[in-house]
């Protein structure tokens, strides 16, 4: 949230027995909702009808249904309701988007990027590694990849993907390919736990050239240092990890955009203090969702499935 840097700020924690607690206290405005990913349609259904603003970590819901129905509660209610889906705000991801905007490798004709974690082992105690619904790779860094894509280029025509297991003893799916059709565009998103980089974390290729870009944004491992957002230099990334843009100008570093997540939050104050627009709406969101749904019927199918806009 924006504040004045003059004045202090101050921490106020209360311990609560249940969550109707939070539900039911009158000086309760912004309910963020950061529990299981089956849990989200329930918690943010009921803060939306006790009349709070919502965030709901990624992904919104585990269906679409579900997601269209708390759409219509915040219509209802007239509250605030958005998705966090902080990596639009990861510096390597506002280059990419620049470069995009930019043509700076002309007209694109294949996009692809990659987002690896490699964990050579099932972690059993995680909830994340279960066979449930919203579970695996594709609902946990899918949600992410698949709404930088709809950010790029809006909803695909097709989409054709294949998931599934490839650790021993895993259960939920931990790698994806999936290719999103555009007219005169390929998008490929990957993901896999036994992926040992580095490799690229971008790559864009066009009438004019090619973009290419390693590592991935320093934000969250700044945060798990204990690294304050707003600090000196916060976001930037060290050269080393540049990527490079290989056009009809020459072949050079191209430097990172310095990301930050704390525009999020800034939006959604704005949002609710202001009335301005969100970055985030909620059916961009609801899209990532139907896009995740169409990746299994895909699997299934060993085909490409429509996928329809205007559903």
């Amino acid at each position: 949230m924006q504040r004045d840097p003059g004045k202090p700020v101050r921490h106020e924690f209360n311990v609560v027995h249940s969550l109707d607690d939070l539900f039911n206290d009158d000086k309760i405005e912004l309910i963020v909702v950061n529990t299981p990913n089956d849990t989200h349609f329930e918690y943010t259904k009921k803060a939306l009808i006790a009349g709070k603003h919502v965030v709901v970590e990624k992904p919104f819901t585990v269906t679409t249904s579900e997601a269209d129905e708390l759409i219509a509660l915040a219509e209802k209610y007239a509250r605030v309701l958005t998705v966090f889906q902080n990596r639009r705000w990861d510096g390597d991801f506002m280059t990419v988007q620049s470069v995009v905007q930019q043509k700076l490798v002309g007209d694109l004709v294949e996009f692809e990027a990659r987002y690896d974690r490699f964990r050579d082992h099932v972690e059993e105690r995680s909830w994340k590694e279960q066979r449930s619904a919203g579970t695996g790779v594709l609902y946990n860094l899918g949600s992410h990849m698949i709404d930088q894509a709809l950010v790029l280029f809006g909803m695909p025509r097709y989409v054709d993907a294949r998931l599934g297991v490839q650790r021993r003893g895993g259960k939920a799916d931990d790698f994806y390919d999936i290719r999103m059709e555009y007219e005169d565009l390929l998008v490929i998103l990957k993901s896999s736990y036994l992926a040992k980089g580095p490799l690229p974390r971008y790559m864009l290729h066009g009438t004019q050239g090619s973009f290419v870009k390693w590592g991935i944004d320093p934000q969250e491992g700044d945060l798990k240092n204990g690294k304050m957002p707003g600090s000196d230099e916060w976001g930037k990334e060290d050269k080393q990890w540049w990527g490079r843009l290989n056009n009809h100008t020459g072949d050079a570093a191209f430097e990172t955009i310095p990301g930050d997540y704390m525009k999020f939050y800034d939006n959604v104050y704005a949002a609710i203090r202001h009335g301005e627009n969100l970055a985030v709406l909620p059916s961009q969101a609801r899209d990532v969702i139907q896009i995740i749904e169409a990746c299994p019927e895909s699997e299934r199918k060993g085909q490409a499935v429509r996928v329809d806009a205007n559903v």
